[in-house]
């Protein structure tokens, strides 16, 4: 599957940035494209400035908003993010239009951060635009929650969030939530931990999109998963996990096919990578709230074999039994197995739920600091109106 990628707001650039980078280890390892244009978009330059895969011309860093923000950003209002983002929505879409590669691309990624300003205020109005005007192409948004010490310590982050999954679960073919507080190491410096997280976000789409372009026969698996595949399962509220185990570089048993602890070994690192795709998946969530569901197992081929993909598909079974599960192999590793797991459809997420109930809680409570702010300031011009002014 190839992606046409772009990111809102700082996160969302950094990560579409992450994108740009998995597309040139696709062409250098893999001889296979599969994010042929990639853009940034935000209201502040200097962000734009920190991005290192991107091309650095105005058709793939694009500042919207500049008579507004004059380069400075939104100041986390994500009402003015959303207002500059249909204002410039033709830089984008001229951008788009102009990219020489875009018309390969199967599909949207949409990226940004909730609790931001331009990201969560732009995202769903692109979404809508893109939908309208490329209705062949599904879109899907990647959307980052905030960490826990942001919902603690802002409001203003809930009620951002709150706001932009209700807008974007309005428009988008599938929105795949991210939960940024599951990926933190708390002993790493603050830089450190943004890089790390922003490359693990990406990182689970490497082999889900290259499975279905690979030109190697070799390489090409039994079961393709292609991009008509991953289209039926995207639907709603989605979470994605990414599992994997290595494989000994001297294994005895590889030399012993036939021998029973072989197979039993070959399964067990199969349960044990889908288990930890699960446990580690971008988000918390009940599998068996999850209408459709997807995994893809990349080994070396003398790992892959017809009682391993029965023991993963049984296993995935038992976890989402209401799911309509698809399935294929990527022959593709050397000495690792993985396993790439989609949940999609959702009818309910907790996460997202707390959120709208936190952001109705705090909507009267934003407007009775509004009046009080405004009665106070009354209050002060009555007492201070016998006072002279030094203007006059």
């Amino acid at each position: 599957m190839k992606l046409t990628v772009i990111g809102f707001g700082q996160c969302g650039g950094r990560i579409a940035d992450e994108f740009a980078q998995l597309n040139a280890r696709a062409r250098r390892q893999r001889k296979i494209e599969i994010t042929p244009a990639v853009f940034a978009v935000n209201t502040d330059s200097a962000d734009l400035s920190g991005l290192k895969h991107i091309p650095t011309d105005y058709r793939h860093r694009i500042l919207i908003g500049n008579q507004k923000t004059q380069g400075h950003g939104v100041g986390k209002l994500n009402e003015v993010g959303a207002e500059i983002a249909r204002d410039d929505s033709d830089k984008i879409i001229d951008a788009i239009r102009q990219s020489k590669r875009f018309f390969e691309s199967d599909a949207f990624l949409l990226i940004a951060s909730s609790g931001g300003g331009t990201g969560s205020g732009s995202i769903p109005v692109l979404t809508r635009i893109i939908r309208e005007r490329y209705s062949d192409k599904p879109v899907y948004d990647l959307v980052i929650l905030p960490f826990e010490h942001e919902e603690s310590t802002e409001e203003r982050t809930t009620y951002n969030t709150a706001l932009c999954l209700k807008s974007v679960n309005e428009v988008a073919n599938a929105v795949i939530l991210v939960d940024n507080q599951r990926y933190i190491k708390k002993d790493a410096s603050l830089s450190s931990n943004i890089s790390k997280i922003n490359a693990l976000i990406a990182e689970p789409f490497y082999d889900i999109l290259c499975a279905g372009e690979e030109k190697k026969a070799k390489h090409v698996g039994a079961k393709t998963l292609d991009a008509g595949d991953i289209a039926q399962t995207l639907t709603g509220w989605t979470v994605l996990g990414y599992g994997q185990t290595q494989i000994p570089k001297f294994d005895l048993s590889f030399f012993k096919k036939s021998d029973f602890r072989n197979k039993s070994t070959q399964t067990h690192r199969g349960t044990r990578a889908m288990d930890q795709a699960i446990s580690e998946s971008s988000l918390a969530c009940r599998p068996e709230d999850a209408g459709k569901a997807l995994y893809l197992l990349s080994a070396p081929p003398n790992e892959m074999n017809m009682n391993l993909a029965k023991e993963l598909g049984e296993y995935l079974r038992s976890l989402a039994p209401k799911a309509v599960i698809r399935n294929g192999d990527y022959p593709n590793k050397r000495d690792a197995l993985s396993v790439h797991v989609i949940f999609s459809e959702f009818s309910n997420i907790d996460r997202v739920r707390n959120y709208y109930t936190k952001a109705s809680e705090l909507i009267p409570e934003f407007k009775r600091r509004q009046k009080e702010r405004e009665d106070n300031l009354k209050d002060m011009d009555t007492i201070s109106k016998d006072i002279p002014s030094l203007l006059t």
